[in-house]
């Protein structure tokens, strides 16, 4: 479909949002790039707004006990917030649109896990200093509110301004993420199509941009639809135990194709040999035990229905 005026509509709404992130992930990998750029470059000036703001009303009481929930809170934790991680492996998926893959892409993703990582611990060790952690429970926007709750108690026009800066990064924040999808998910449908592993429907190319346009479209009313109707924790678990029993079998591959296949030409080396696989599927398995039995039932519901759809298509 081609790009059309109501992407370029200055109201933004989630469905507005979405609309605009597939046209651009349609038109084409550069554009995609270029606008994520910018609002990731909007998302991470956001964070560290927040982070030196925040860091001159921490309260290092609140970091008593330090691990109120023990190992298993932690443990827990880690399952339930992965989903943020999924975007590094977007990294790889672009492998066809790197100039240079074998250099760039090991450069892009362990730069943008130790990024992510640095950021992520830094508005966690602010965020818990400046409220108690038990004021963040159930609580959808935690950074967001408790900037709100320091403009009120300090009655600074500052943090008030810093406050709108955070909401406003977290909505990049969301969109980039969709426009992220968007981008990747097209060109892995592509792949698996082109493999044979999904109907030659989502091999189709436009024949302006030459981009998977089908798949694009498909992948977001397929996603659009159930982000409207279900509940985003449920989404969010699913998510998670997907991603993690993906990461074990594309880690299990690696291991049987360096015994069945070792003379294959490898694009990459990992130093380590076996060991950072065998590391990696047993976080992978441990974090998935950190989630609700419910979310392992609606698993094995979908992976039935996957394995139905390779079986009979």
């Amino acid at each position: 479909m081609l790009y059309t005026r109501d992407c370029t509509s200055a109201s933004i709404s989630p469905r507005s949002c979405r609309h605009d992130s597939h046209c651009r992930a349609v038109r084409g990998i550069r554009e995609s790039a270029e606008a994520n750029n910018t609002m990731v470059i909007i998302k991470i000036a956001a964070i560290l707004a927040f982070i030196i703001a925040g860091a001159q009303y921490i309260s290092p009481g609140n970091w008593h006990p330090f691990a109120p929930n023990g190992w298993s809170g932690i443990l827990t934790g880690g399952s339930i917030i992965f989903f943020t991680y999924i975007g590094f492996d977007s990294v790889s998926t672009a492998a066809e649109e790197a100039r240079n893959p074998q250099r760039d892409l090991p450069i892009g993703i362990i730069a943008t896990l130790v990024v992510c990582t640095i950021l992520y611990i830094g508005v966690a060790v602010v965020l818990t200093g400046v409220v108690p952690w038990q004021t963040v429970r159930d609580d959808a926007a935690p950074v967001v509110n408790s900037m709100k709750h320091l403009t009120e108690v300090t009655g600074s026009p500052v943090l008030h301004w810093i406050r709108v800066g955070v909401l406003f990064g977290a909505m990049m924040g969301m969109i980039s993420s969709l426009l992220v999808f968007s981008a990747w998910t097209g060109p892995l449908w592509f792949s698996m199509s082109r493999d044979g592993l999904l109907p030659k429907l989502f091999s189709r190319v436009h024949p302006r941009f030459r981009t998977p346009s089908t798949a694009t479209w498909i992948a977001g009313f397929v996603v659009g639809v159930p982000a409207g109707i279900l509940d985003i924790g449920t989404l969010s678990d699913l998510s998670n135990i997907g991603t993690l029993f993906a990461f074990c079998t594309r880690v299990l591959g690696v291991i049987i194709l360096r015994y069945k296949d070792p003379h294959r030409h490898r694009g990459f080396r990992a130093p380590g040999g076996l060991i950072a696989p065998i590391l990696s599927v047993f976080f992978c398995v441990l974090l998935m035990g950190g989630l609700p039995i419910l979310t392992w039932l609606r698993f094995f519901g979908w992976l039935l229905i996957g394995l139905g759809i390779y079986r009979f298509l």
